[in-house]
């Protein structure tokens, strides 16, 4: 007989949601691990004493802690989700007939909160994990990938002055009388606001572009191309920067820099910045940071893993200075000898193959600010070589120029030669590279939802949270209870008295026997 299932809902007068969480459920050993309480305290100043009652600030971050959980970053479809989950509500407080808080109050309140409130909770996850044992502190790795923005690069404009282009040339004119005497001014040129060499190479490359066309005239990637952060910017998300990585197409991004222990891939932090920088710039700040978190928890940084694009001179410098070792490979334009060029560390010249010297002359510094130091030849010297045509055909003499950081820069080449750098190496990848994987793939970080570069910064840190939180449940959400180590060191030290003494009992007996 086939079997047909009537349904009628019912009205269930005793229910409660605290029977139907098991015991193993993420949401539920995670309320009652996370402590979010000191959030009334630190959030009481950003509210009045009048008015409708707001969403409960530990309400909110749990609502977004779900959300990077779930990998949902929808507002909207966040709410949506929670009603449909028992274990979710139980997580945040709320009965099946309860309303949760609306979607916009969500939006709202992440604008309100400053950015120290969510590094704070950062923070207090991060001494979870480091009280769990999940966290050696002597060996971080970072690393940065760029993370799309809510911008578009159909919507990019022109860079131009906030007033019209007349009465701004106009008041220039007027406020630079000298500079402006003998300069025909037009209407038809455009202020931006970058340094004349920084277009100059743009112009150039877009000369190039122009001149090896990849595909059809007009073609959308060409017009992609052709945009720069130096001309062009979006109004909609005016932090958000063109960026490329290589065999991608150009989008408008964020820069997400991040440090990971090599323990067991705890996040010890992460940061948003603005996509067109260097990674090398930020290496300073990032190291900063990591180290005043770590002896925050009496934890000490002496490694530190990164890859080619953080090399730099100064961030050589800047590591060596805190005792920390800098597993930086070198750029790979770096020379760190010249060949026919032996360098005289003693004397600080190079040798020419004919056995002349170029001594130090003088620093300069370039258009980018980096200061280089200069070795020149004698010019009497160059003019009666025979080498001077394919030498220095051009010029007088033959000049050599050096950053002031090539000390540096030597000792990093050098540890990236020897075996253990080739270890670093191998463990800088196996670290930080996976925990982005899973950030962009599993913890809703695949696109900026929100705008301006705090928001992103709001962002990747509840992603890094929400991360670090799981990492911490699976190893077992518990701190090793205190004295386990000392107790099993006494343990030890007892039997291996115990052990004497018997062998000292046995010797006196065979002996006197």
């Amino acid at each position: 007989m086939q079997g047909r299932k009537d349904y009628t809902e019912k009205l269930f007068i005793s229910f409660q949601l605290s029977n139907r969480v098991p015991k193993e459920n993420l949401y539920r050993r995670l309320r009652e691990t996370l402590d979010l309480s000191f959030l009334y305290k630190d959030t009481k100043e950003l509210y009045g004493n009048t008015g409708n009652p707001s969403i409960d600030p530990v309400v909110f971050f749990k609502l977004l802690l779900t959300g990077y959980l779930e990998n949902i970053t929808s507002d909207r479809k966040l709410l949506e989700h929670c009603g449909m989950r028992m274990d979710v509500l139980y997580f945040l407080g709320f009965d099946i007939d309860e309303d949760l808080p609306w979607h916009s109050t969500i939006s709202r309140t992440r604008q309100l909160y400053p950015t120290s409130l969510f590094e704070t909770l950062f923070s207090k996850v991060f001494a979870l994990c480091v009280n769990s044992g999940m966290v050696s502190g002597h060996t971080q790795a970072i690393d940065s990938a760029p993370i799309k923005a809510n911008a578009s690069m159909e919507s990019v404009v022109l860079k131009v002055p906030a007033t019209s282009v007349e009465s701004h040339l106009k008041k220039v004119s007027e406020e630079n009388p000298e500079t402006t005497k003998n300069q025909d001014v037009t209407t038809s040129s455009v202020t931006v606001t970058a340094p004349e060499h920084h277009l100059k190479r743009v112009e150039k490359h877009h000369q190039n572009l122009r001149d090896n066309r990849v595909g059809a005239v007009g073609a959308s990637h060409e017009k992609a191309q052709l945009l720069s952060n130096k001309t062009h910017y979006n109004p909609h998300d005016p932090d958000a920067r063109i960026s490329v990585k290589p065999g991608k197409a150009r989008k408008l991004n964020y820069h997400c820099s991040m440090a990971v222990d090599s323990a067991e891939g705890v996040i010890s932090h992460i940061q948003a910045d603005f996509a067109d920088g260097r990674d090398s710039q930020y290496l300073t700040n990032i190291s900063l940071h990591v180290q005043n978190r770590l002896k925050k928890n009496e934890l000490v940084m002496t490694d530190l893993l990164a890859d080619a694009g953080y090399s730099n001179g100064s961030n050589y410098k800047f590591l060596e200075e805190r005792k920390i070792t800098g597993w930086i490979p070198v750029f790979g334009k770096y020379k760190h000898e010249i060949e026919g060029f032996p360098y005289n560390k003693k004397k600080d010249e190079y040798t020419c193959p004919m056995n002349k010297p170029l001594p130090f002359t003088s620093f300069y510094t370039n258009k980018d600010g980096a200061v280089m130091k200069n070795y020149w030849a004698s010019t009497k010297d160059c003019k009666a070589c025979p080498m001077k045509s394919s030498c220095a055909p051009n010029i007088a003499c033959r000049k050599i120029t050096r950053t002031i950081y090539d000390e540096q820069y030597l000792r990093a080449y050098s540890r990236q030669q020897t075996k253990r750098g080739k270890q670093m190496k191998k463990l800088r990848q196996s670290t930080v590279e996976p925990v982005f994987g899973s950030l962009t793939q599993f913890y809703g970080l695949r696109k900026i939802g929100v705008l301006g570069k705090l928001g992103a910064h709001k962002v990747m840190l509840m992603a890094a949270i929400a991360f670090n939180l799981k990492k911490y449940l699976k190893k077992g959400g518990r701190k090793p209870s205190s004295g386990i180590f000392e107790a099993a060191i006494e343990s030890f030290q007892s039997c291996q008295v115990i052990f004497r003494a018997n062998i000292l009992n046995i010797f006196n007996v065979y002996h006197f026997s």
